[in-house]
């Protein structure tokens, strides 16, 4: 950095790097540090290269064919002089003293002012027209607190029927601009799925997700970006049956099928292990293949597992909790105290449980999975006359009363989960 006195002022001299020869017809730059201080000047000199930059690439973004990126060129070069860009009509309604500011802020070497420092002073560049797929790509760092926590698995599967929404909407109607989407489009939209529930190809719950991600992608563009639209987005939804949930494996199925010496020996043992880990624990698939060797402790008196929102984020705060191993569970988790690294962060362990388990005749029906075993454990906890705060507890789930105290102790939890335990 060379600073040295122009007159009263520090100011820091340069070369215009070559990247910028094409937007900056000078060799060498001076910029001011406004101080008479050489300790202040060097104190601000690498900010103010910095803010030098940051205008220098906004030029040259602002040369660009794209609408998108031409308009946030602007924005920067704007916020890099000190100013907040406002379109043409707000900048003509400030006053007088302001608006000569901006003016006099546009450079103007050889008394002809520079074209692309005077649209963003004086907001000329049209902000451009957000389509359907613009929005899905908006949306992305406007929603970013719902990602926060989010391992790179769960990202992938929140992310997915969102893209889906968007893709589908696109298909049947056209990547409109979203101001201009109106209540036949929606209705077109819907008809396309009528369709399809009619012709037995989805149910009215998939109609219905597809709708709901839709128009939370819509809605949230319009608040944060402030655009002020009214969307047609009411009363779309289809009329849900009755959902269905997956059976719980009975006690004997457990322990004569599932439990059969020689039954899961075809199955990885990463795999096996967390099957059997969920027989007495219930946890959810997603939550046993998360555990690491922090979260797995065999060495207390009371061996137990922490299920935590470490590196991924927890279904909800209840589910936040600790679960004694006992039985077959604890015996598995020996086999594997550092967790199970093959499908830490990954959704394929669900699918490759119950492909083994189908193609071995272990389903007890052809609606049972994996997760049955989670329902298969709560039956077994009511059955044996556990309280409801223990079970919920259990299960990571939220209690219809209020939660007073600190519950049941872990030690006796864990006596009571062996009573029931295979």
């Amino acid at each position: 950095m060379s600073i040295a006195k122009r007159g009263r002022l520090y100011h820091l001299r340069r070369r215009v790097p070559r990247r910028y020869r094409g937007i900056e017809p000078r060799e060498t730059v001076w910029i001011s540090l406004h101080t008479d201080s050489e300790t202040v000047a060097r104190s601000k000199a690498d900010r103010a290269w910095s803010q030098m930059i940051e205008a220098w690439e906004a030029r040259l973004a602002g040369n660009s064919v794209d609408a998108d990126a031409r308009y946030e060129a602007a924005r920067d070069l704007a916020r890099a002089r000190g100013f907040r860009y406002l379109d043409a009509g707000a900048v003509a309604k400030l006053p007088v003293e302001d608006v000569v500011e901006r003016v006099e802020a546009i450079p103007a070497p050889a008394n002809q002012p520079d074209a692309l420092e005077a649209a963003a002073l004086l907001g000329t560049v049209a902000e451009p027209r957000i389509t359907v797929s613009k929005a899905l790509e908006l949306y992305w760092g406007l929603a970013k607190e719902k990602t926060l926590g989010k391992s790179e698995d769960q990202l992938r599967r929140w992310e997915a029927p969102r893209k889906k929404a968007v893709k589908n909407f696109v298909a049947v109607v056209g990547n409109k601009e979203i101001a201009n989407i109106t209540r036949d489009d929606m209705l077109d939209f819907r008809q396309h799925w009528l369709d399809r529930i009619e012709a037995g190809e989805v149910t009215a719950n998939s109609a219905n997700k597809d709708l709901i991600h839709l128009g939370d992608v819509l809605k949230t563009v319009n608040t944060m970006k402030r655009l002020g639209l009214s969307l047609p987005l009411g009363e779309l939804s289809f009329k849900e049956g009755e959902k269905l949930t997956r059976p719980p494996f009975s006690e004997g199925w457990i322990r004569t099928r599932l439990l059969a010496p020689g039954a899961l020996d075809g199955l990885n043992g990463q795999a096996r292990a967390l099957l059997l880990g969920m027989i007495n624990t219930g946890y959810r698939p997603s939550e046993g293949a998360a555990l690491t060797a922090d979260t797995i402790r065999l060495d207390g008196d009371v061996p137990h597992i922490s299920i935590e929102p470490k590196g991924r984020q927890l279904k909800s705060h209840y589910a936040r909790r600790v679960i004694p191993l006992t039985g077959v569970s604890l015996k598995a988790f020996k086999q594997f105290p550092d967790g199970f690294p093959r499908y830490r962060n990954r959704a394929t362990l669900s699918a490759v449980v119950n492909k083994f388990l189908r193609a071995n005749g272990l389903l007890e029906t052809p609606r049972h999975s994996m997760y049955s075993l989670r329902h298969a454990f709560e039956d077994r906890m009511l059955a044996a006359g556990i309280d409801d705060r223990i079970r919920r507890d259990l299960f990571g789930h939220r209690l219809d009363r209020e939660r007073y105290g600190k519950g049941a102790s872990l030690e006796q939890v864990a006596e009571l989960v062996a009573r029931i335990a295979f």
